[in-house]
């Protein structure tokens, strides 16, 4: 497992991660070794259930298992009972959170990647000028927005809540902004590069309204949170198959660990407020 923690901390480097972030091992043995490994977003009841019936004794997961400071870890808990079930089965668990959001390449290039985009640099640029959270990219040929949404829809995993725009349908779209994850604190960047989109996760009403109504703003194009990160899964998985040439067994998630589970569309005869 040492081996596995070392190619991972080498593509995703620990000193990326935010101060707040917890990172690398939650639970498991380094001299263990691994035969086979899951790679996901959620570190869930379904994603340890995959890598039980699969027989891998590490789970490589982007969300962190216990982000906040906890006192205990009880098994009459829900995230207690995930550690005592993975260290009764003989799973481990490797967390690469905001680190892999930072790195190079990283979410966000793996999100362009899955839509169709070329990456030119970050969107919030560390002092490198090359790692950071997001990506500036752009699109080979320009297309209307209304386009570009269906393929935004068309390259991630579907989900309940679906994929919301916000913008001209018909605005040509030549240069994109894209941020795995919740991004809303990043649509000033958006704005200051003069994209002509913004790809992101998690927008909520106020900061898309207010940012919307700025001149010059770039369109929104809001997915789930699960689907946007989830294309760094294959990311991850390449890294570790090209680094153990085939030794280890890498497999990508097919859980959908997204929260929403039914989504609804407004009938078109619905009430519309006067």
């Amino acid at each position: 497992m040492a081996e596995v923690i070392e190619a991972l901390d080498k593509a995703y480097p620990p000193e990326l991660a935010e101060d707040w972030d917890a990172v690398g091992l939650v639970c498991g043995d380094p001299a263990d070794e691994v035969s086979r490994v899951l790679v996901c977003v959620d570190p869930v009841e379904s994603t340890v259930d995959e890598a039980v019936e699969h027989g891998c004794e590490l789970i490589v997961a982007h969300h962190p298992l216990l982000l906040r400071g906890v006192h205990g870890v009880g098994a009459d808990t829900p995230k207690g009972g995930l550690v005592h079930r993975m260290i009764r089965t003989g799973v481990a668990l490797f967390c690469a959170h905001t680190n892999a959001d930072a790195a190079d390449p990283g979410v966000s290039d793996a999100l362009a990647a899955a839509i169709g985009l070329s990456v030119v640099g970050p969107l919030n640029p560390r002092a490198d000028g090359r790692t950071g959270i997001g990506r500036l990219t752009e699109l080979a040929t320009p297309e209307p927005f209304g386009a570009f949404v269906e393929r935004v829809a068309a390259a991630l995993p579907g989900t309940a809540g679906g994929v919301r725009a916000a913008g001209d349908p018909n605005r040509l779209m030549r240069t994109v902004a894209v941020s795995g994850g919740a991004g809303d604190s990043y649509l000033d960047a958006a704005l200051a590069a003069g994209v002509d989109a913004y790809v992101t996760a998690d927008l909520r009403h106020h900061p898309a309204g207010e940012h919307l109504a700025r001149a010059g703003a770039p369109a929104l194009v809001d997915v789930a949170h699960w689907a946007s990160e989830w294309p760094w899964c294959e990311q991850a998985a390449g890294i570790l198959r090209a680094s153990f040439g085939g030794t280890v067994n890498v497999r990508v998630s097919t859980r959908r660990t997204d929260p929403w589970t039914i989504g609804v569309a407004p009938a078109r005869t619905g009430r519309v407020p006067r």
